[in-house]
């Protein structure tokens, strides 16, 4: 009996198994190939990956292929051999075969982009579509590669066709008692899968590479929507609420600051001495600048002249380091200064309206403040978040969605302003001409003024104006790099023009790297970012060498001007010698507190790894550190939990 089920009625659902399963193998083949120069496999953790792969991979065919087996076991045996049945058999098939071929092309982007099966950078991108699919559609030849699918599944049909599965399906006789056993038998499989087989079983090794490869995109994807959000006093390591408190109020404490509360609380009073500057602050937040495309850092292909000429005559940041791996935690860290948190940016979470940002800091100093972005806003929550604390927003809108309520203005870059544009934006040098014209504005109104500028050029795909770097737009990463680079020259150039720009304090700095991805979970040096202070005055050639996060660069800068001010923030001037050098670096998932050569990384589950970390050959080796290590890295990341939580963050 079974055997007539197995070869007639369920034979297009098992042979469908057959093709998934196979696909998922060429699909981990392929991307184990592209892996191998970067990581190192041994024979035992290959074969190890290939079957913890097979296991994900059929979970997932049997998630594609439960509701056909319902089908299956409720069809009447006299509707087998029937138009209608053909018809749905048909249907099911050529659409399920579209969803998992076109999925394996998307993981293969996805992995050419973040070297990862899907995340919640996935999940994330489904909510923008517009950018999205204008970015694949730019990125790739989207109509090719659909009719290659198309034509894959037109294949696969064939082929069933040719072995006479559709006709054993269709002339099969079977017993509905028979057909509740194989059903019945996948629906306990899936819900067993569904139940017991976390994706984050899959990280059973120290090799990050490894790990990615054993999972499934799908099943990955599906996961990372489950828990998009994720509670750190839930799934993290703890201490006590007040011990934690008493941790960061004692690493933030210095000679020249001053709580203001007894409370679980940072606020306190930061009180510089010596002369005191209120120029106009301009910060351009780079796209994907990794500290590796500088020739400060080592970088020998001659990518970024004119950030290299200002890194010689300004301060730079020698060894600073990103917080994120996404735009939305680059904004978070600069405006907030705070550690990132488990789950979605405070830039995309509910009640992120009036916090204690370092906007608040200038309009308590009497500035007008500006978002600029050469997008739509509306993505990623940009507008929401920058509108509700207080920003004017100048953006390529085409969603005019914007809640007024917060008394902030909208202006929309406007079609003549125009000159390039692709998917995620206008090009970086319409922007800048864009912050030009806003802060001839802003200066006739008599007020200083602060200007968050956040450019695109360098995304995927890489386009930008023809004719102004030696690489033709859309050829890759390093053209982009090299665009960028030549668009912030221009801005300094026409800036220096302007009656404003004596007074003008000029911020580069990088959102995150290019990549994040390596041999471990967290690869540090992949989080390693240049950060400029151009045109402040009495402070040329200097260099800050002390590890340090995103952070910290307001809090420093605040001292380099010597302002007196009430701060809420988590970052630290790194120029006071009661500073204690660290960084704090994250994923959705793991959190990473580095402190000199110890290395501690938070994972769900209340999972702690501790590492000796060695910079020169950038290389992780476990090692047992000290409690107090680790208590100041749960310190840092369950108090900003609790502080946003608990409406510590709000004004």
């Amino acid at each position: 009996m079974l055997q007539s089920i197995f070869k007639g009625r369920y034979n297009v659902l098992f042979s469908f198994f057959a093709v998934f399963i196979a696909a998922s193998f060429l699909i981990r083949f392929g991307l184990l190939m592209v892996s191998i120069p970067k990581a190192d496999f041994s024979f035992l953790s290959v074969i190890q990956l290939f079957l913890v792969g097979f296991v994900y991979d059929f979970g997932v065919a049997l998630f594609l292929g439960t509701l056909f087996s319902f089908y299956l076991l409720l069809l009447p045996q006299k509707y087998t051999d029937t138009i209608t049945n053909r018809i749905v058999t048909y249907a099911w098939l050529s659409i399920i075969l579209f969803i998992t071929f076109f999925s394996f092309f998307a993981e293969l982007t996805f992995w050419q982009e973040f070297e990862s099966r899907f995340n919640f950078i996935a999940v994330d991108y489904l909510i923008y579509t517009y950018e999205v699919i204008h970015n694949i559609n730019e990125s790739y030849p989207l109509p090719l590669l659909i009719g290659g699918v198309l034509l894959l599944v037109a294949l696969v049909i064939y082929m069933f066709a040719k072995r006479k599965v559709f006709k054993h399906a269709f002339q099969s006789v079977s017993t509905f008692g028979g057909r509740l056993m194989v059903t019945g038998s996948l629906l306990i499989l899936t819900l067993l899968y569904g139940f017991f087989l976390s994706n984050s079983k899959a990280d059973y090794s120290n090799n990050r590479y490894q790990d990615e490869l054993s999972k499934a995109g799908i099943y990955s994807f599906f996961a990372a929507f489950k828990n998009n959000e994720l509670s750190y006093n839930d799934f993290y390591t703890t201490i006590p609420k007040a011990k934690a408190f008493q941790l960061i109020r004692e690493e933030l404490k210095t000679p020249n600051s001053s709580f203001l509360s007894q409370e679980n609380s940072i606020k306190r009073q930061i009180t510089n001495t010596g002369k005191v500057y209120k120029p106009n602050v301009i910060m351009i937040t780079v796209e994907s600048l990794s500290g590796e495309f500088l020739a400060h850092f080592g970088n020998k292909q001659g990518l970024t002249p004119v950030l290299d000429s200002l890194a010689s005559h300004n301060v730079l940041f020698t060894n600073l380091y990103a917080t994120g791996t996404r735009t939305v935690r680059g904004m978070e860290a600069l405006t907030l200064s705070a550690p990132p948190t488990p789950g979605s940016s405070i830039v995309r979470r509910q009640g992120n309206e009036h916090l204690n940002t370092v906007g608040r800091i200038f309009q308590k100093a009497g500035y007008s403040r500006t978002f600029y972005y050469g997008g739509d806003g509306y993505f990623d929550n940009m507008n929401e978040y920058f509108g509700s604390n207080g920003f004017d927003i100048t953006d390529r809108g085409r969603n005019l969605k914007f809640d007024d309520t917060y008394k902030t203005k909208r202006t929309i870059i406007q079609d003549s302003q125009v000159h390039f544009e692709n998917a995620w934006g206008i090009s970086d040098e319409d922007l800048f001409d864009v912050v030009i014209k806003g802060s001839d504005a802003q200066y006739k109104s008599g007020k200083p003024f602060y200007s968050f500028i956040m450019t695109t050029s360098n995304h995927r795909p890489f386009t930008y104006p023809s004719g102004k770097v030696k690489e033709a737009s859309g050829s890759g990463r390093e053209g982009a790099v090299r665009y960028t680079d030549y668009a912030i020259g221009e801005f300094l150039k026409k800036m220096s023009t302007k009656p404003w720009y004596k007074n003008t304090v000029v911020i580069i700095v990088a959102d995150h790297c290019a990549s994040s991805a390596g041999k471990d979970e967290i690869d540090i040096s992949k989080y390693h970012i240049p950060a400029i202070i151009v045109n402040l005055p009495e402070h040329n050639q200097m260099e800050i060498s002390p590890l340090c996060s995103q952070i910290d660069i307001y809090p420093t800068l605040f001292k380099l001007l010597g302002w007196t001010y009430e701060s809420n923030l988590y970052g630290q001037n790194v120029l006071d010698p009661a500073y204690h050098p660290r960084a704090l670096l994250g994923t959705y998932q793991k959190l990473a507190y580095l402190q000199q050569n110890s290395l501690v990384i938070l994972g769900p589950q209340q999972k702690n790894k501790t590492f000796l970390y060695n910079k020169l050959k950038n290389e992780q080796l476990p090692a047992k550190l000290p409690s107090s290590v680790v208590d100041m890295a749960v310190a840092y990341y369950q108090s900003a939990y609790d502080l946003f939580k608990d409406g510590g963050m709000h004004q």
